[in-house]
């Protein structure tokens, strides 16, 4: 009997260990989220949600949109170089943390930001919280 209580709090200590652990220490790219972009991630809901986000963005300066078709391709990769040249961001067309968390903090809410869908596929490590962000892109 003092065995198997022991095994069960034991079992609830490991379980607790590894949920405090998991989630504590410096943010850091949401785990699973990987990069989308040339060598990267190619298809899929990470390639949507940066389709989706920059296509919000674009749609609001004026800026054509390209196809949601969760497919990266040279389309997609244009658009994402464009929206890093107009936020002054390394121009490389690969959707990394910097670029993530600008996608998520300006994108559609809906589908961006913290708590949004595409906050779980496309990596970030939400930094922007409390910086200036510009209103325009253009």
């Amino acid at each position: 009997m003092l065995k198997k209580i022991a095994a069960k709090v034991g079992l609830s200590l490991g379980v607790a260990a590894l949920v405090v652990g998991g989630t504590g220490g410096p943010a850091a790219a949401v785990e699973g989220a990987g990069y989308v972009g040339d060598g990267y991630a190619n298809s899929g809901a990470g390639v949507w949600c940066a389709q989706k986000l920059v296509n919000d963005l674009a749609r609001k300066v004026g800026q054509a949109e390209i196809a949601q078709d969760s497919q990266w391709g040279p389309q997609t990769k244009a658009q994402i170089v464009w929206l890093q040249q107009r936020l002054g961001l390394k121009a490389d067309g690969i959707v990394g943390p910097e670029t993530g968390n600008w996608l998520l903090y300006l994108g559609d809410q809906y589908y961006g930001g913290k708590n949004g869908y595409c906050y779980w596929n496309l990596p970030s490590d939400w930094r922007l919280a409390g910086m200036y962000v510009p209103t325009r892109l253009s």
